[in-house]
């Protein structure tokens, strides 16, 4: 018999397999069966790597995730600088990353949203917005990074749902409106954040 040839990257081809079937023919035609014919591998590489699918899923949405975080790696050392703009560099870098690889974005949102009906996604699909609401925090107090990453997040999906352009300003804006509008937010007296500042009164 045959020694079993050693392919050090089979697991790394069945995870690039799998995120091109989803790209092909959506989450629902991903399968054991049609990543393993994808690969070019036996079926029992795909079950032997990844018990289940939502493991194979697991991987490639962590994958397809790492697609805003390198443009931010990239083109985003605005982002730390304290003179800089919060609003109009990330409204800069989204339009970097949707007017990139569009298909792979529009790939990631489609892993991303499977997690509605996946639990097993939802930790992973969740650090994407943990990942730039970590970002945004150097900037700004953690519940306004998280209301702009999630604001960020509307925007995205909406460009790609209705397959309209990318508004750079309209993004500026309304993201201004999250970042600035938190500069007039005082703590509460349970130590939160969220009740208006009106100043003193009369």
């Amino acid at each position: 018999m045959a020694a079993r040839r050693y392919d050090p990257e089979r697991r790394q081809r069945i995870i690039d397999a799998a995120i091109r079937v989803v790209g092909a023919k959506g989450i629902a035609g991903l399968s054991h069966r049609t990543v393993a014919a994808e690969a070019d591998v036996p079926l029992g590489s795909t079950t032997y790597h990844f018990k289940t699918l939502d493991d194979l899923m697991v991987a490639a949405l962590r994958q397809t995730n790492e697609g805003f975080a390198k443009v931010v790696r990239e083109h985003g050392g605005a982002l730390a600088d304290p003179g800089a703009d919060l609003a109009a560099e990330l409204a800069r870098l989204t339009g970097e990353w949707l007017d990139g690889d569009r298909t792979g974005v529009e790939l990631e949102y489609e892993l991303y949203l499977a997690a509605l009906r996946r639990p097993a996604l939802r930790p992973v699909a969740a650090e994407w917005c943990e990942e730039v609401g970590a970002l945004i925090a150097r900037r700004t107090d953690p519940v306004t990074a998280r209301a702009t990453a999630a604001m960020l997040d509307g925007i995205c999906l909406q460009v790609l749902l209705t397959g309209g352009a990318y508004d750079e300003e309209y993004a500026r804006e309304m993201l201004a409106r999250v970042i600035e509008g938190a500069e007039g937010v005082g703590p509460r007296p349970d130590g939160e954040t969220g009740s208006p500042r009106r100043g003193r009164a009369g």
